[in-house]
């Protein structure tokens, strides 16, 4: 796929899904920073989960959190305007929340969606939770994730690629933005032990093609060729040259388009410490 015909990564709006929640706190001071480095406009959702039966024999409880949630997105609005950041505020009830923010992206033609990660217990840590999954599976556009502590990207990006399609797309957006952030982005390959010649040059041409876009841009990029499991190899790459946003392709190039995500996507989206931009073929 040549870089004209490949999809650029849109950060003219994002959406910030917020439950209000210690996990959502992080989300929510990297979506104001990505607005405010990328002039996007910023749609902050609520969503108060719905229980039919139980809403209609506690409608003070479902009261409760629809003030509790409007005065959150009112703080946060009120965060944004300060920065110069175009914001809108949206409250919703329903009953699955994760449909109902794949709606708002898809109703505001969203570039990316941001939410928080919530943590989970050691054997099922490198595994996302089912919604997490469902948004990223079901989003019309990008989805960045970001774990309960993390910053935004300050220090530079790291992507994957296998030499794919979306590898390539993946690439692509890091690329667009490391330039919105001024940021340096080091694009990696990594080949499965045992995997054939053919395949491991087409990792290592991806990597020399790509990192010769990112410098046609002006940016600072490296381009590495590594070895071992992906999901693992990327974040100890990460680690080792100070990158604290990693970008991957939701799929691989092997990956079922059956399933929601790709498991290399999840588990690093499960491992890392850092925001994870997850790449959709849209």
């Amino acid at each position: 796929m040549s870089e004209s015909d490949a999809p650029m990564c849109r950060f003219e709006t994002i959406v910030l899904a917020t439950d209000g929640s210690e996990f959502s706190e992080s989300a929510e001071n990297v979506a104001l920073d990505l607005a405010q480095r990328c002039g996007a406009r910023l749609i902050v959702a609520r969503i108060i989960r719905t229980d039919t039966q139980h809403d209609a024999l506690s409608p003070p409880r479902s009261h409760e959190a629809s003030v509790a949630g409007q005065t959150d997105l009112d703080a946060l609005e009120k965060r944004a305007r300060e920065v110069g950041i175009d914001a809108s505020m949206i409250l919703r009830h329903g009953v699955d929340r994760h449909q109902e923010i794949v709606a708002i992206a898809e109703e505001f033609k969203a570039g990316l969606i941001v939410i928080g990660r919530r943590d989970r217990g050691d054997l099922s840590r490198l595994m996302v939770g089912d919604a997490t999954r469902k948004v990223v599976g079901l989003a019309p556009c990008n989805v960045m994730i970001v774990p309960r502590g993390a910053q935004a990207p300050h220090r530079g990006l790291l992507v994957g690629t296998d030499g794919s399609d979306l590898g390539d797309q993946a690439a692509r957006a890091a690329i667009e933005l490391a330039g919105y952030c001024k940021l340096p982005i080091t694009i990696v390959s990594v080949a499965v032990p045992g995997q054939n010649e053919e395949r491991r040059q087409e990792g290592v041409q991806a990597i020399q093609r790509l990192q010769g876009e990112a410098r046609e841009k002006g940016l600072e990029a490296d381009a590495t060729f590594e070895e071992g499991r992906p999901e693992v190899t990327l974040l100890e790459v990460a680690a080792r040259d100070h990158r604290d946003l990693v970008v991957v392709g939701s799929h691989g190039r092997t990956g079922l388009k059956r399933l929601l995500m790709g498991s290399v996507s999840e588990r690093v989206i499960g491992g890392a410490d850092c925001p994870v931009l997850v790449v959709k073929n849209v």
